[in-house]
């Protein structure tokens, strides 16, 4: 009988797991490979060149700026759309006592509703708010007295101009996320709180914060991967490669570029071997300081 199970049980992953290998573990794997050798894309012969790529990556300039400003935006891009979404969430939730406000359920949908949004539509659309002479942006600046700017064509505003259209664009997702989260807290705990006298701060940096911890190492970590890549935001709302100065190069465009405008596909994969190591190494991280905050506790 137990024979019988461990058989349907193998038959039954077998189909999943080959599919896995095949379409998940074999590109990792060729990616890997690729990165050893100088192949160019057209050509079926690869020639092994061992730990050149990687080598020529150390002394790649524009290596250093992608990996320079995926460091910013990995600093900047997690930590802005995690306190802004906990804000709205937490307003929403404790913004009336402990039942929420009014109209919650219509907040959420407005807060979500960039998410319906493809990257090109967003990068195409905040094009237009950021437009220097016809810009929403500028105008606005310009009514209240503001001089306007520039902000995708000035090096010192491009990268900053990207990053907010990424939070603005993620916010919504982590507010229904958090939301999730603080409603599954027994509104007993909460109403206790009130009773003995803590404010809403204190609820909420006493309670409502490490009930939901596990769900802001979540967004973190899917946050900290998207800084890490940047490269469809970037490609469609700034001009030439990682412009304007290379202000706003990311890791993802320079692999874009190498691959298919100089048929470096071999160099290519290099970069995505340090990309994949690199988000692999924030996530190993994240987790572990969340295991090791969680014994603190414990």
């Amino acid at each position: 009988m137990r024979h019988g199970r461990r058989r349907f049980v193998a038959a039954f992953l077998a189909i999943p797991l080959v599919l896995y290998t095949v379409l998940v573990l074999s590109p990792y794997a060729q990616s890997f490979y690729l990165s050893l050798t100088d192949w160019r894309g057209v050509s079926a012969r690869a020639e092994f060149v061992g730990l050149d790529n990687f080598a020529r990556l150390l002394e790649d300039p524009q290596m250093w700026a992608g990996l320079r400003n995926n460091g910013i935006m990995l600093l900047v891009v997690p930590a802005a759309t995690i306190l802004l979404a906990l804000f709205f969430a937490t307003m929403l939730n404790l913004g009336r006592g402990t039942r929420g406000v009014r109209g919650a359920e219509i907040y959420k949908v407005v807060y979500f509703f960039p998410q319906l949004l493809s990257v090109a539509v967003l990068g195409v659309l905040w094009q237009f708010v950021y437009t220097p002479n016809s810009g929403l942006l500028n105008g606005i600046l310009e009514a209240v007295g503001i001089e306007g700017r520039s902000w995708l064509a000035d090096p010192g505003t491009a990268l900053w101009a990207v990053m907010a259209v990424i939070v603005w664009s993620s916010v919504g997702f982590y507010v229904v996320l958090f939301n999730a989260a603080m409603q599954s807290i027994p509104r007993e705990i909460l109403e206790a709180a009130l009773v003995d006298g803590a404010d809403r701060l204190t609820t909420f940096r006493r309670i409502v914060l490490p009930l939901v911890r596990d769900n802001i190492q979540v967004a973190f970590i899917y946050l900290g991967i998207a800084a890490l890549d940047g490269f469809a935001i970037v490609q469609i709302m700034t001009v030439g490669p990682g412009g304007p100065d290379g202000a706003t190069e990311v890791l993802g465009l320079g692999l874009y570029r190498n691959a298919f405008t100089y048929g470096k596909f071999g160099y290519a994969s290099a970069l995505g071997v340090v990309l994949f190591f690199l988000t692999l190494t924030l996530a190993v991280l994240v987790l572990r300081g969340s295991r090791r905050d969680r014994l603190e506790m414990a």
